[in-house]
């Protein structure tokens, strides 16, 4: 039985749901197959993932492979509850509500668990978390699952280190199809795509600090530049920073870049990135985002200490007044701002990265036999297929070696 806010919501939100679906055809072209071979009939996949349209095609395209699919989000805030009703509504068990309490989101996620599921499509841990936790008798039927995020994968990896992965984890986020596109062309549109639509701001001529120059940095200050700001880096690596620096960017600690920065943007996937200290160097109307999965990039908790008075200015934004008259804006909670205020990636960018869940839940199966309890790689066919498969659809092609090229490169003597 499925838990959302109004089924009254059910009508826009598969009008949503219908809309990305005409932009993901690679994921398309999997469904087609899918329902053809039904590669997960009599299986259960639990889903956490932001509750959102792209999301819910998803789920509809492992439904049409056979599974019996509950699906909840990964953030309360990013959820759509249109899009839960309609989810709901076609067919699949959907459990949800946009600005859930922490006791209520966790209980989504207990629910979408309840299942006993064969497979899991997890984002940030939360899943696992609960699996090799309270919720580890929901797991004696699992056969592995996929993580979609950094920082849900450095988790994973520090279970396997300590041994206590409760069943195989494909690390999704590191296959080319997902983090080239994804993290970078993805992260850096929709961020600004939010930043923009919640401050009624331009982005030409300020100055964007970006905290950490991963993928997701790389698109967030690409973007930042594009439009005219003037982008300063901070990092902890320095091939990382030295890379910022090729491409133009000013780097520096932030506590140097606290009192220069008009918009801040996190995506470390680390806590305490901008703190106090931070906050008593900046300037007046900063706006703060965080771009990380979690919300302790951000110290939100410690700036409302600081606070003498907090707001709501905007929509998503709140205003905090210190003491020497100075406010400082964040974002979203200082939650993932291109979600819990925005829209999320394109459909066309989630249509690579669904393809690779959904591929790779598959391989999973086929391969369950010999796995075991640690973080797999994303095989290369997968990405090489959902490459092919997304250049196809756009009506482009790549030349292939020869039989002589390959050799060519094969060999050591040069002929």
């Amino acid at each position: 039985m499925s838990i959302v806010n109004d089924m009254n919501l059910a009508e826009s939100g598969r009008r949503k749901i219908q809309w990305v679906r005409d932009f993901m055809p690679a994921l398309s072209e999997i469904e087609q197959r899918f329902a053809r071979e039904k590669p997960f009939e009599g299986l259960r996949i639990a889903v956490s993932v932001h509750l959102e349209a792209k999301t819910a095609n998803l789920g509809l395209v492992l439904k049409a492979g056979g599974a019996e699919v509950s699906l909840t989000g990964s953030n309360p805030l990013s959820t759509q509850d249109d899009v839960a009703a309609g989810l709901a509504s076609m067919g699949v068990e959907t459990f949800g509500i946009h600005g859930a309490s922490a006791e209520e989101y966790e209980a989504h996620l207990v629910e979408t668990l309840k299942n006993k599921p064969h497979l899991i499509v997890d984002d940030g841990g939360d899943l696992i978390h609960l699996l090799g936790g309270h919720c580890r008798d929901y797991g004696t039927e699992i056969i592995g699952g996929c993580e979609e995020t950094t920082t849900g994968i450095l988790r994973l990896r520090a279970r396997e280190r300590d041994g206590i992965l409760p069943c195989p984890m494909v690390a999704v986020n590191d296959a080319k199809a997902k983090h080239y596109y994804d993290n970078k062309y993805g992260t850096g549109q929709s961020v600004w795509d939010a930043v923009m639509h919640i401050s009624n701001l331009i982005v030409a001529g300020k100055t964007v600090v970006v905290a950490g120059y991963g993928w997701c940095g790389k698109g967030v200050a690409m973007r930042a530049a594009g439009m005219g700001a003037n982008v300063i880096v901070t990092e902890i690596d320095p091939f990382k920073a030295l890379d910022a620096t090729m491409h133009g960017y000013r780097v520096m600690k932030m506590e140097e870049a606290a009192p220069l920065g008009d918009v801040f943007v996190t995506v470390t996937g680390c806590r305490d990135v901008i703190t106090p200290a931070h906050f008593e160097k900046m300037k007046h109307n900063a706006l703060l985002c965080n771009a990380g999965h979690f919300d302790c990039e951000v110290d939100v908790a410690g700036l409302s200490k600081m606070a003498i008075r907090q707001e709501l200015r905007r929509d998503s934004i709140v205003g905090y007044t210190l003491s020497d008259g100075r406010v400082l804006n964040v974002a979203a909670e200082g939650r993932l701002v291109n979600l819990a205020a925005g829209n999320g990636h394109p459909a066309e960018i989630m249509d690579m990265s669904f393809a690779v869940q959904a591929l790779t839940l598959e391989w999973l199966v086929k391969n369950r036999e010999h796995l075991e309890c640690r973080v797999y790689e994303v095989p290369d066919v997968i990405d090489q297929e959902i490459a092919v498969s997304k250049l196809s659809s756009l009506g482009l092609s790549v030349d292939t070696l020869t039989e002589a090229q390959r050799a060519y490169l094969d060999g050591w003597s040069g002929e």
